[in-house]
């Protein structure tokens, strides 16, 4: 239950107050790297958590030791971003409400389209208008424009580019595949899945373990039809998902540790029917599967070494088991950790966190979902005369809450300055009165 809180807090030798409340916006959507995660807020900024060894953050740094990232997110772009895209690699996309495609991170084999093979640690224009969806694969990147024609580049020698042949060098710019009727992409570690206006699924790529379903294992250069009467599709590392117009969830490729759900741990190389009705959402990701059904509850499937399945335990399973039940609206799936949304806009997330790329402050794996930020929809600052201040927001009850300070919002050294929990009647009590000499700025977040 969402109770309102109200924090007074008593600022001191200050002559200026600057509350932080981009991060009270809502996440609206989540992509999940391998070791890394992106996040996109309700006012169009991109947050990055995790490793950033090759600038996939984005933030100007590359990643140094011990840790090569961050465990918290930090914003790389204010505003106006409307889609993102990590890679199973380490390379990052988003796009802006102009059409424009912006990359960063590791570009060994071109797959960040800027006609080199330079990795960066900033965002740089790889396009500049019309495009309207990415995906990204281990090293390899599908782009879909608003005309409905797909374009590829990067790392080829699986095919998975789909454009007739074994390209090397790789194309290191966008190159076009399919002049039309493209309406939705997926990219695994080394093949591509397409879904085209007519709801048909293409494929194409690496198959040795039959994720492109086309009944082989030899991999093929060129889109190949799959399937019919498609509306959503996933790729995970080998594997791949479909969700047909019936709400059945379909499954094909590698199944070792079970992510395709079928009650057995057998390679598939051609769909199979995993639940016949209901499913809304479907996420693939190392060697694990997420999807969601049509009461907003989670389910999960496969490799569960670190936790990413969220059940409480580290055990992997064959069939779909209930994760949550209800009031989730979005899914990601990493390498090894998974990330949903509930409909308040909250983030939760399990699995590895060996990279902080779960965001909740530590470096600690998790077997439950955890609340990672909260819906601050509601934030706001009020002078109460003289330096005082009262802060007031939206939070949960019995959750627990932190105020920090920072010197800065450029570089942002965020200070924890207590942790309490909300009372039954949502009064939050915070100790250590803080110092506003040189600190002016403040945010309040949830933490576990």
């Amino acid at each position: 239950m969402n109770i309102k809180n109200v924090i007074h807090i008593c600022l001191l030798g200050c002559t200026m107050l600057q509350a932080d409340t981009s991060g009270a916006q809502p996440v609206t959507k989540v992509s999940a790297g391998e070791y890394y995660t992106l996040l996109l807020k309700g006012d169009g900024s991109l947050w990055a958590v995790g490793d950033n060894y090759y600038g996939e953050l984005g933030d100007g740094t590359y990643g140094s030791a011990p840790d090569y990232g961050t465990n918290y997110p930090e914003q790389i772009v204010a505003t106006n971003v409307t889609a993102i895209a990590a890679g199973e690699g380490d390379s990052s996309m988003f796009l802006k409400n102009d059409g424009s495609l912006w990359a960063m991170g590791y570009n060994g084999y071109g797959e960040l389209g800027d006609g080199t093979d330079n990795t960066t640690d900033s965002p740089e224009l790889i396009l500049a208008t019309n495009v309207t969806a990415i995906a990204l694969g281990e090293n390899h990147t599908l782009l879909l424009k608003s005309d409905g024609s797909l374009w590829a580049m990067g790392e080829d020698n699986y095919g998975q580019l789909g454009n007739g042949a074994y390209t090397f060098p790789y194309p290191d710019r966008p190159l076009q595949i399919l002049a039309s009727n493209v309406t939705a992409i997926a990219a695994g570690m080394w093949h591509s899945l397409l879904l085209k206006s007519d709801s048909s699924v293409w494929a194409m790529g690496f198959n040795g373990d039959g994720q492109l379903g086309d009944g082989t294992y030899n991999k093929i250069n060129h889109p190949e039809l799959i399937a019919s009467n498609v509306t959503a599709i996933a790729a995970g590392g080998s594997h791949s998902l479909l969700l047909k117009s019936d709400g059945s969830l379909w499954g094909m490729g590698y199944n070792n540790y079970g992510q395709l759900g079928d009650g057995t741990y057998n390679t598939a190389n051609h769909p199979e029917q995993i639940v016949p009705s209901g499913v809304t959402a479907i996420a693939g990701g190392g060697e694990h599967s997420l999807f969601l059904k049509n009461d907003g509850s989670l389910w999960a499937m496969g490799w569960n070494g670190y936790g990413q399945l969220g059940d409480g335990t580290y055990n992997n399973t064959n069939r779909p088991e209930q994760i949550a039940a209800g009031d989730v609206t979005a899914i990601a799936a990493g390498w090894d950790h998974s990330l949903f949304l509930k409909s308040n806009g909250s983030l939760w997330a399990m699995g590895d966190n060996g990279s902080g790329e779960l965001g909740d402050g530590t470096y600690n794996t998790t077997n439950r979902p955890e609340q990672i930020l909260a819906a601050f929809n509601q934030i706001s600052g009020q002078l109460l005369g003289g330096t005082n201040m009262q802060f007031s927001f939206v939070g949960i009850a019995g959750a627990n809450y932190v105020l920090e300070r920072s010197s800065n919002l450029s570089s942002p050294d965020w200070i924890p300055q207590a942790t309490n929990p909300a009372s039954s009647f949502g009064a939050l009590v915070f100790t250590n009165p803080p110092d506003l000499t040189t600190n002016n700025f403040w945010r309040i977040r949830s933490v576990p």
